[in-house]
């Protein structure tokens, strides 16, 4: 299902902020899509759920206190969620 976001939401991308007009959801197994237009050049890039963040907004009281992590940091790791430690073999029961 696609829906346009009218009005579209300022977004932070790994490309740089941008402007979101369309949000594709391709149902349960798969993250939303961002359809995004950068700011800087106006290239369109559809960027998956994980890799965006709202854009700061003080009318909103949404203002970041310190400087956001980069979103590459924010990515899952390889072996599960950031933050999570994963059992060794010793801490799994059986």
């Amino acid at each position: 299902m696609i829906t346009q976001l009218n009005p579209p939401l300022p977004l932070m991308t790994p490309k740089g902020p941008a402007l979101a007009h369309f949000l594709i959801d391709y149902g349960p197994e798969a993250h939303l899509m961002w359809v995004c237009f950068l700011d800087e050049n106006g290239q369109c890039w559809t960027v998956p759920n994980p890799e965006v963040r709202i854009a700061p907004n003080w009318s909103m009281q949404r203002r970041y206190r310190v400087e956001p992590p980069p979103i590459a940091a924010l990515r899952p790791a390889a072996h599960g969620v950031p933050g999570h430690a994963v059992p060794g073999p010793a801490a799994i029961p059986g």
